[in-house]
Formats: structure tokens, C-alpha cells, sequence
């Protein structure tokens, strides 16, 4: 079971960090929404709670809460830029369908 970061999301998340002087990482995580039924949550973490989980990709820390790792197992996150579009990309191997807009998945 393991959540990775490739080295441009991990790069990305470190200068966020810095930025907001302040964190111990990146909280992914779930919620049910959208036409597909769930979508993922990402903010960063001033402080770990005592029920996650953590992983360490390219030296940034993982969080998440134990409900979310049932539907994120195996995701690596990118970070990618394309034309004026650029933004964190979820490689879940998990999802089954997405809805036509790209805002919800299955699994």
C-alpha cells in the first residue's frame, strides 16, 4: 500500500511549502460529490492528526486519513503544465469510470 508523489508534484508541493512557511506535508483524501459519485481532496497539512496515514515520497510527507486509502491505494500524483492549464494529476489505478466533465470517479 503506498501514496507517491512523481518529482515534479514533490518539487511543486516543497515550494508551496516553503512559500506558505508553514506545513508537514500534503493531505490527500476523498469526498463523495459530482455526478460519478467521488472526488479527491488535496490542501496542505500544518499538522498531522493522530488517525493518518503517512507515506514519504521524494522527501514530502503523505497524509491521509484511513477512509480515503481504500480508494487511493497505488496513486502517484503528478504535477503537470499544459499551455495556460497546470495543476496536480491523480494516476489512481483504482478508479473504474469518470464523469464527462473530469470532476468525479468511481470505483
Amino acid at each position: 500500500m503506498a501514496i507517491t508523489l512523481t518529482e515534479t508534484a514533490a518539487s511543486r508541493v516543497q515550494k508551496f511549502l516553503a512559500n506558505r512557511g508553514k506545513g508537514v506535508g500534503l493531505r490527500l483524501g476523498v469526498k463523495t460529490t459530482g455526478c460519478s459519485g467521488m472526488s479527491y481532496t488535496l490542501e496542505f497539512a500544518d499538522e498531522a492528526n493522530p488517525d493518518d496515514i503517512t507515506f514519504e515520497s521524494h522527501g514530502v510527507t503523505v497524509l491521509l486519513d484511513p477512509k480515503s486509502l481504500t480508494f487511493l491505494d497505488g496513486t502517484e500524483v503528478d504535477y503537470t503544465k499544459e499551455g495556460l492549464n497546470e495543476g496536480f494529476k491523480f494516476n489512481n489505478p483504482n478508479v473504474k469510470g469518470e464523469c464527462g466533465c473530469g470532476e468525479s470517479f468511481t470505483v
